[in-house]
């Protein structure tokens, strides 16, 4: 990680020709327009982002565009998860198309994580392939799902099986967007940036329960929390980014929150994708030390610091009522970390220890299940 100009952190993702940076710090929907302007050779650019977020930062965004000589049109989207299906996908090609947006101009991800793997998916696809720039305006976003190029929509066989695999050429997290944050949102945000630690950072894991209160109040904490996270998620990107080896170990706590969201059928009121991950990761270390591979005190860790933050850490923690256990099974033995059948989870030695456990016995996981389900 590089100073950058302008008061803003730079994390480089070394792809070759497909290289790219990431930019993190105050002032960047402001500086877009000229961010954007030195890296792609087109003029036009469609801005995909939802109601909510166009509210606040559309116009910036445009104005910024149009200041570097860069013509805008937008495609605004309702928020929420069910809005990464079928039906918006299409409105949002059809927009693009009709902007005449060609292969060297852009689609622009204005939102969170939603919008992000919708619109990249999106530029992926337009006449197979346009530039893509992500300005992600959650704290998850910016931490996760902006970055390695994952795109795509979720299907009612699971979440984010329908997609490919695109690269942006920049991304721009403006620190100060997430001022506009609900709490509740940035703590999603948050899980996310815990689950760095826990992969293999322990000693980041030890500052954030030492800053987290900083990392909530904003300045150099966040961005050092957000760069920190970037180039965590870089290095395994650049290291496998087709998720053929080491990349799977960024899904830490993602098997059991993927099963969570669909048993709760993506209803945001009753939660959302970093809390299922928060839970997911006190899951997984509490299925490590079932399965005698780490001590019990490291997931009681683990679960003391996410409910410090204020995050659910556990299935009774999720209002109204879950599926039995061999339901959420069936989410599990859907989910995209299956490979030949085999049950995939990533799982811990210990504090930052996390590992890529194949062939996972299913019974293990359905008696694990029926002890931690709320009945």
């Amino acid at each position: 990680m590089t100073a950058a100009t302008d008061n803003a952190a730079r994390v480089h993702v070394p792809l070759g020709e497909r290289a790219y940076d990431i930019l993190i710090g105050p002032g960047l929907i402001a500086r877009a327009g000229r961010e954007i302007a030195a890296r792609i050779k087109g003029r036009k650019a469609a801005i995909v982002t939802d109601e909510n977020v166009a509210a606040h930062y559309l116009r910036p965004l445009s104005e910024s565009l149009a200041a570097s000589g860069i013509e805008a049109s937008a495609v605004i989207l309702p928020p929420g998860e069910k809005t990464k299906s079928f039906e918006p996908l299409m409105e949002a090609c059809d927009k693009v198309l009709a902007a005449r947006i060609e292969r060297n101009d852009a689609v622009v991800a204005l939102g969170g994580g939603v919008i992000g793997d919708l619109a990249g998916f999106v530029a992926g696809i337009v006449r197979r392939g346009v530039r893509f720039v992500q300005i992600p305006t959650s704290l998850l976003a910016q931490v996760d799902s902006s970055v390695g190029g994952k795109t795509g929509i979720n299907s009612r066989h699971g979440k984010n099986l329908i997609g490919v695999f695109n690269q942006p050429d920049l991304v721009l997290a403006d620190s100060d967007v997430l001022a506009t944050l609900s709490p509740r949102e940035f703590r999603a945000g948050y899980a996310e940036v815990v689950k760095y630690g826990l992969i293999d950072k322990p000693e980041f894991f030890e500052w954030l329960e030492g800053s987290w209160n900083d990392v909530f109040s904003g300045g150099e904490a966040r961005i050092r929390a957000i760069a920190t996270s970037c180039q965590a998620k870089a290095d395994v990107v650049v290291a496998d980014e087709r998720e053929n080896g080491p990349r799977a170990l960024l899904n830490l706590g993602h098997t059991f929150g993927h099963a969570l969201e669909a048993a709760t059928e993506y209803d945001s009121k009753r939660l959302v994708h970093g809390e299922a991950v928060a839970i997911g990761m006190v899951l997984a270390h509490e299925f490590s030390a079932r399965m005698n591979l780490a001590s019990p005190d490291i997931a009681r860790r683990v679960e003391a610091h996410l409910r410090a933050v204020g995050l659910p850490v556990s299935m009774a923690d999720i209002p109204g009522r879950l599926p039995p256990p061999d339901r959420l099974m069936d989410a599990i033995a859907q989910d995209k970390k299956v490979k030949d059948g085999k049950l995939t989870f990533i799982l811990t030695r210990g504090l930052g220890q996390s590992f890529i456990a194949d062939d996972v016995p299913a019974s293990e996981v359905v008696a694990f299940l029926k002890g931690k389900h709320p009945g």
